[in-house]
């Protein structure tokens, strides 16, 4: 079978600021056409890993090709074939939101009669059309957002970065951006590369990479790694939750602990087997829970260590 051809490929991948080290070797490859979510905490290297790919900074060390082209020495062919959606917006606030957008486009070269095409078909589908003479700056933050996001794909590109796209959105927005992603993907074959601390929102991901302290340290399909945390995680509520977690070790193993609550992996699929510990830990238990993983607990656990 003929693998798709790799739309980014990162090697050896390195950024230093002075002696910061952000992004450490990293290795990244993404086939033309995937939804790959780039996850970690803050400060991991997510950002700076997007600045490089995206030609906005130039690495320390390794190398990285984008849409065939090498980030350093093809910069130019790299920004004509890719979008960018920033965490902070990227649009001039005194322009109106048609100025933008026709801007924009003329920057990819697109002509006048297509970016106008495509502009207000994007603000419909937003619903800014009535908005597209005011300027940006007197649009509410939610609008912005959105607009950066129409921005960011007029040109219709082959690939598409996200840093964090839908920070501070309501869920309402945020779910209409998505439903305009897929269908882009679908109608257009475009690659998707995003951050996100939605991890809801990287549930539809083809695949995702965890990344801590600008290392890559697990990846792989949704499904697989939350899979791979067992068939539940068990929630025990206690005064004691360190005395309670070190007696358990034994039959559950590690655990991560948040406030009073610790959180364990566990195997077995007959959950009711659960019950007796609330009769055996006795005062010790304030409570016990338990439910499926998702990929807030694969999150929790590669931030510990512990996967």
């Amino acid at each position: 079978m003929n693998q798709a051809p790799l739309a980014v490929r990162a090697s050896g991948l390195v950024k230093r600021y002075g002696d910061v080290l952000a992004v450490d070797g990293l290795d990244l490859d993404i086939p033309a056409g995937q939804f790959f979510g780039l996850l970690g905490p803050n400060g991991s290297g997510k950002t700076s890993t997007i600045h490089m790919l995206a030609t906005l900074i130039r690495p320390s060390n390794g190398s990285a090709r984008v849409a065939g082209h090498d980030v350093v020495k093809d910069a130019v062919k790299v920004r004509a074939a890719i979008g960018l959606v920033f965490q902070e917006s990227a649009l001039d606030q005194t322009l109106s939101v048609a100025e933008n957008l026709r801007f924009s486009g003329l920057l990819y070269n697109l002509a006048p009669a297509v970016i106008e095409e495509r502009a207000a078909e994007l603000l419909d589908l937003f619903e800014l059309t009535d908005r597209r003479n005011q300027a940006v700056g007197s649009l509410s933050g939610g609008m912005r957002r959105a607009l950066d996001i129409v921005r960011g794909v007029i040109h219709h590109p082959r690939i598409l970065f996200l840093d964090e796209p839908t920070v501070g959105l309501d869920l309402p927005r945020r779910r209409k951006i998505w439903r305009f992603i897929e269908k882009l993907r679908t109608r257009t074959g475009m690659t998707v590369l995003l951050t996100t601390h939605y991890l809801e929102e990287a549930d539809s991901c083809d695949r995702v990479a965890f990344i801590k302290s600008g290392r890559l340290v697990k990846s792989g399909s949704p499904r697989e790694l939350v899979e791979s945390l067992g068939r539940y995680i068990v929630e025990i509520e206690s005064p004691d939750v360190s005395t309670l977690a070190r007696r358990l070790a034994s039959g559950f193993g590690d655990c991560i602990k948040d406030g009073d609550v610790a959180h364990f992996r566990y195997a077995g699929e007959d959950v009711t087997r659960l019950a007796p510990l609330q009769g055996e830990l006795g005062a010790q238990l304030s409570a016990l829970r338990w439910r499926r993983p998702n990929l807030n607990d694969v999150f929790l656990w590669v931030a510990e260590g512990k996967l």
